[in-house]
């Protein structure tokens, strides 16, 4: 679900074969000839400027929790909640955010920003730049993060008490820390790699039924667990091929 998911568990991968998903082999320079390797992407992932963004968030969220200090026992269950509620929350803001329709106003149809840059890359899915959170809607996004998680805290602080603005901090390293692994796990599962382990088999697979069998199911990225537990994790044989699945017309 965070970010060590998709290193942990690649082991080594090959190439693939020409696939409509992901980025051409050469989207992606190599320190070597021959097999793409994981460092590759890595780089290439680092050049962008919403990983860059994310880091340094997360570098200040993890400062400013050093700094705070005062550490206890809430310190590790805020972390718990959010990690568990992530898939839940990952599949609502794909769900309702991501695939949201526009509002007709004035005659002229408004699209929140997010929504029209997904729908940019369902149509165009091998195209880099749309593969990564909007600059724009990422200056937004995290300090929305900041507030939310200081509102979680503040239900936390009120049920056990501690060090409010410690434990907003963990929060907030927390939750800044799976918004970079969600980013890392959707740009890997678009470059040229076939999986070999079964986590990350599973949401390669997942995501490509999603963008090209059916956009009304298979929403998770880092995780299928909000798929399972709401209910749009179907046998693929039971589904039918979507006409909407590039253009997202059927969604909202």
């Amino acid at each position: 679900m965070v970010l060590f998911c998709a290193v942990r568990w690649l082991g080594t991968m090959a190439v693939t074969d020409a696939d409509p998903l992901t980025f051409a082999p050469d989207a992606i320079p190599r320190s070597r000839p021959g097999a793409l390797r994981l460092g590759d992407c890595v780089r290439t992932f680092a050049r962008h400027t919403s990983p860059r963004i994310i880091v340094v968030a997360l570098a200040a969220a993890v400062g400013l929790r050093v700094a705070l200090g005062e550490w206890t026992w809430q310190d590790a269950l805020i972390p718990a909640y959010l990690i568990i509620s992530e898939p839940i929350t990952e599949w609502l803001i794909h769900v309702y955010v991501l695939h949201a329709r526009g509002v007709r106003i004035g005659g002229r149809t408004v699209e929140p920003l997010a929504a029209r840059e997904h729908r940019a890359h369902h149509a165009a899915p091998t195209e880099l730049r749309w593969v990564f959170i909007p600059t724009v809607a990422l200056l937004a996004f995290l300090p929305t993060i900041a507030l939310l998680v200081f509102l979680y805290t503040l239900v936390a602080y009120a049920l056990a008490g501690g060090p409010l603005l410690s434990e907003w901090a963990t929060a907030l390293v927390v939750a800044f820390g799976i918004l970079a692994g969600y980013e890392w796990c959707h740009f890997l599962i678009h470059t040229p790699y076939r999986p070999r382990r079964w986590y990350y088999k599973l949401i390669w697979r997942n995501h490509r039924l999603h963008h090209y069998k059916n956009e009304h199911f298979w929403f998770g990225v880092t995780s299928h667990v909000g798929d399972v537990v709401l209910h749009t994790n179907p046998s693929q044989a039971t589904v039918a091929k979507s006409p909407t699945a590039r253009s997202l017309a059927g969604t909202g």
